[in-house]
């Protein structure tokens, strides 16, 4: 019989008897959408809940990264980490613009500065690092080389819910943050996202944006697009933040459980421990001393029914559609591809069981004695 199955992630959703009467408000109001009364109620929670003052709630992250690179007048050449969910770079070539690849930080995953420096031209208008898996990028020594070289920072904070940098919130770093609330992210609503800018003015712009840049009911004052999220998804994120606290606590344990249990595993490794770590996913790294490959490990993982992914395989670089640009060649990427090829995302969430932990931990370990190298 196959072993009961462990899904990557298990979304929240609200009760029944929670949605009930919202859904009834909502429905009896016929104010359905077009920045409602939950969207904008949804708003203002989430900036207190986050400690930030200029969100704009949109529909989805992508569309968020849409309009923060419209917003902010970036042209030409747009910095960026091979390192990421596809969505960060095809938000790049959607608003017309030209990603350029440089390497990462193998110890963080993130983009190395370094290297950001090194790939700046007289056509680089604009770095769009990723706080991969919720780890704050190096924002100040980013910060300096966006100030020195007039270049806009913006942040794809997809991973980065509820997460600190230098005791305020990491989203307040940059010129604008982007923020996911697909279903997979930590909090979600269902599909959503914000915009969170660093002046009023900018928010604004972003508002109007959002809502094909009408400004009124007579005018329209800037391109936009329609990046609105609707009354029912506000809802779903409103009574998610409700409990958000409690979820977190929860997929703290698990990654804790996690740790001390992966421990001393021979060619295993968990990423180092951060400050305000939202347990968005956990990765673990192999190394030859494991005798799998990642990918021998993730089919003995699917053989018995537990969901995993190999975040982020393949290289955004080694797609089709950029792998012609010349900042892609795997040869000005050895840090990212290697990280590419040894890693691996087990099932994190907040109903994950005590057990089912377990139950994963002890075949990772059972896996290791096999002994051989891993390719």
């Amino acid at each position: 019989m196959d072993e009961p199955s462990i899904p990557l992630c298990r979304p929240y959703f609200p009760s029944l008897d929670e949605l009930t009467p919202h859904l009834k408000e909502i429905l009896s109001s016929r104010y359905l959408t077009n920045g409602g009364p939950y969207v904008c109620r949804l708003e203002e929670q989430l900036s207190a809940h986050l400690g930030v003052k200029h969100l704009s709630i949109v529909a989805n992250g992508t569309l968020g990264l849409l309009l923060a690179l419209r917003a902010h007048g970036v042209t030409g050449e747009v910095i960026t980490t091979p390192f990421s969910f596809v969505a960060t770079s095809h938000s790049i070539l959607w608003t017309g613009l030209t990603p350029v690849f440089v390497d990462i930080d193998p110890s963080t995953l993130n983009i190395d500065p370094d290297r950001v420096e090194r790939a700046i031209t007289t056509a680089t208008t604009a770095i769009l690092p990723v706080h991969c898996f919720g780890r704050p990028c190096d924002a100040n020594a980013l910060q300096r080389l966006a100030t020195t070289h007039g270049l806009k920072l913006l942040f794809d904070a997809a991973h980065a819910f509820g997460v600190p940098y230098e005791g305020s919130s990491v989203l307040l770093r940059g010129d604008a943050s982007v923020l996911s609330f697909h279903a997979t992210k930590a909090f979600h609503t269902i599909e959503g996202g914000a915009v969170i800018s660093t002046s009023h003015e900018d928010k604004e712009r972003i508002d109007r944006m959002r809502n094909f840049g009408i400004e009124d009911e007579d005018s329209i004052t800037c391109e936009g697009i329609n990046a609105k999220l609707d009354e029912m998804n506000a809802l779903v994120g409103l009574l998610h933040l409700r409990h958000i606290d409690k979820l977190m606590a929860c997929r703290s344990m698990t990654g804790e459980t996690y740790r001390k249990e992966l421990e001393g595993i021979p060619g295993l490794h968990c990423l180092p421990r951060f400050t305000g770590d939202n347990h968005s996913y956990f990765p673990i790294l192999l190394d030859k001393a494991y005798p799998l490959s990642s990918r021998e490990l993730q089919n003995e993982l699917n053989q018995r029914n537990i969901c995993n992914r190999r975040y982020f395989h393949p290289l955004i670089s080694n797609l089709p559609m950029y792998q012609h640009l010349p900042s892609a060649a795997p040869a000005n990427l050895p840090g990212a591809n290697s990280v590419a090829d040894k890693i691996i995302c087990l099932p994190i969430h907040a109903e994950l069981s005590h057990p089912e932990v377990l139950r994963i931990t002890e075949l990772l370990r059972s896996l290791s004695s096999r002994g051989g190298t891993a390719v």
